[in-house]
């Protein structure tokens, strides 16, 4: 699954990126297009921006999977 990544630093072709807590260092060398600190991107490719993600889309699909990572560590209320 693609999860957007908030790019916190940039060092050449590598950039510092963090999602929910956890931060990795990808490699930028597979961007179209610039990107910036603070930009969202996605990473594929075990360890690669692919795209740049808009910060509202990136903030709504990083909301829905906070939710549905929240929602499977409650009880199963069957159970």
């Amino acid at each position: 699954m693609a999860i957007p990544s908030l790019i916190r630093s940039i060092d050449g072709d590598n950039a510092t990126v963090e999602c929910f807590g956890i931060e990795r260092v990808v490699s930028l060398m597979l961007m179209p297009e610039p990107v910036a600190v603070g930009d969202y991107v996605i990473v594929q490719a075990g360890s690669f921006a692919m795209e740049k993600v808009a910060f509202e889309d990136a903030l709504e699909a990083l909301d829905y999977l906070g939710r549905v990572i929240a929602a499977g560590d409650q009880p199963d209320e069957g159970a």
